[in-house]
């Protein structure tokens, strides 16, 4: 799922400490950088906000 990162997203990700990158995700192999469910973790992975207008959100999320 695609989501426009703009100020009150920012506001939002900060106040509330969300979490939304595959280094938080439940799935997630930190040894091999790999999703357990085999999916592309490169477009999920940790970035900083300022850089991105637009966040592609894994379907297969779960907090870790």
């Amino acid at each position: 799922m695609k989501s426009r990162v703009d100020a009150q997203f920012r506001t939002e990700v900060r106040v509330f400490d969300l979490r939304y990158t595959c280094e938080s995700c439940a799935h997630y192999e930190p040894e091999g950088k790999l999703c357990g469910n085999g999916y592309p973790t490169e477009p999920h992975r940790a970035r900083e906000l300022l850089d991105v207008r637009e966040l592609l959100f894994c379907k297969q999320y779960e907090l870790g």
